[in-house]
């Protein structure tokens, strides 16, 4: 096999704001090809950096949460999760407190566990995965108004039924969980 030698960024020559609102922004840029091919409508998808939890109690339960979402008009399990848009707030708190917000549960012993892009060809954020072992229930939900989130806790193999029988279909959540399945030796 020839060795080939890796790509090479691409040069932005120019942006342009399309729409620019807090939840949906989105960028034209001009890009020059390393091979010097100029592409003049490159669009560009703006979002915060997202993040969610894989949190695990001190009795070995995932926490894991349903809710509704419109864009595909359906109840899915997914991790706790949400959006690092707090001035001062690191991505740890962040999902630190959208935990805690969406299902009262915190504390325990936290690690990066994943940095996922959804569409890395599209958009610019990272979501930032986190596992949190030893949580416990030390709060009440504190929903936002247009959030209305049930609270599951499910055992490993429940988790892994969720997972494998499609009843979770958020990538960006199914990939730290297939992670943290395929790292256990216990």
């Amino acid at each position: 096999m020839a060795i080939k030698q890796e790509p090479e960024c691409w040069n932005t020559l120019g942006t342009k704001y399309l729409y620019n609102k807090p939840w949906l922004t989105m960028r034209q840029d001009t890009v020059q090809l390393p091979n010097g091919s100029v592409i003049d409508d490159y669009y560009v998808w703006e979002y915060p950096p997202w993040n969610n939890v894989l949190a695990i109690t001190k009795k070995h339960e995932i926490v894991l949460i349903r809710q509704y979402r419109h864009g595909i008009s359906k109840v899915f399990y997914e991790l706790p999760a949400g959006v690092h848009d707090k001035a001062g707030e690191s991505v740890l708190e962040s999902a630190q407190r959208e935990l805690l917000e969406e299902t009262g549960f915190g504390g325990g012993s936290w690690k990066p566990w994943m940095e996922l892009s959804a569409n890395p060809s599209l958009q610019n954020n990272i979501t930032y995965s986190f596992l949190a072992k030893e949580v416990e229930e030390i709060g009440k939900q504190k929903l936002d108004a247009t959030e209305e989130i049930s609270i599951h806790l499910v055992s490993l193999d429940e988790l892994r039924s969720i997972v494998l029988e499609g009843g979770m279909i958020q990538a960006l959540h199914v990939a730290p969980i297939l992670k943290y399945l395929l790292t256990q030796t216990e």
